[in-house]
């Protein structure tokens, strides 16, 4: 079997990095995109154990930035599976939708919402025919949290992206997928001063991920810590 090659967005840490280092570790070749260069480097040195690596340091909300990733994608003769996992929360501790600043609510959705199909654009013609795309979701999507308005929709957002692409391209399985409650940085942020310390490491996420990569299920949404059957279609 040829060597399969992902593209994980926001892989220095947390989710993004537990993903990055289990497909490693199954020799899987990456393309690995942060903003913070440094931490990207630290990562690409350690997964570098395992595999090649390819770290392209960058903004995801930036066109030029997305047109670096298309070139690394060709470099390392195509995708197999891209995994939109960058993110942003928003204002910390989160507003309520009436006090939600708009100049701030339109860079969540840019960035969870916009840059995650302008990299599937950016990368179109480096996907391998069958290729897996997983968008990085939430339950804050479904569910009226009160404060998560701002991330909550711009997921909502996403999760619809993602279910009219799976639509126009059946070639693709694309899959929305939710990692449940993670003992993150960013799940910190979203609860400034509280103990978070019940929540999962993100690690106890990453088997329904290589599931859905390494599997024949079709395109939907799924919850990374569930048996799976697709929530719709």
């Amino acid at each position: 079997m040829s060597k399969r090659t992902a593209l994980i967005t926001g892989a220095s840490r947390g989710l993004g990095f537990a993903l990055a280092r289990e497909l490693a570790r199954r020799g899987w070749r990456l393309v690995i995109n942060a903003r913070d260069s440094e931490a990207l480097e630290a990562a690409r040195e350690e997964l570098a154990k395992w595999t090649d690596v390819i770290a392209v340091p960058g903004d995801v909300t930036e066109a030029e930035h997305r047109l670096e990733l298309s070139r690394a994608a060709q470099g390392a003769g195509g995708l197999d599976a891209v995994i939109n996992n960058a993110g942003m929360l928003g204002p910390s501790p989160q507003p309520e939708l009436l006090d939600y600043p708009l100049n701030v609510l339109e860079d969540v959705y840019l960035a969870n919402a916009v840059a995650p199909l302008g990299v599937l654009q950016a990368v179109r013609d480096a996907l391998k025919p069958g290729a897996r795309v997983i968008n990085v979701t939430s339950d804050a999507a479904r569910e009226p949290y009160e404060g998560w308005g701002g991330y909550g929709s711009s997921k909502a957002a996403l999760e619809q992206l993602s279910n009219v692409l799976a639509a126009e391209r059946p070639d693709l399985r694309v899959y929305r997928v939710d990692p449940g409650d993670m003992r993150t940085r960013m799940h910190q942020e979203a609860f400034p001063g509280e103990d978070i310390s019940d929540r999962p490491l993100p690690e106890t996420s990453v088997g329904g991920f290589m599931e859905l990569l390494e599997g024949s299920y079709e395109s939907g949404r799924y919850a990374a810590r569930e048996s799976f059957t697709a929530t719709d279609g």
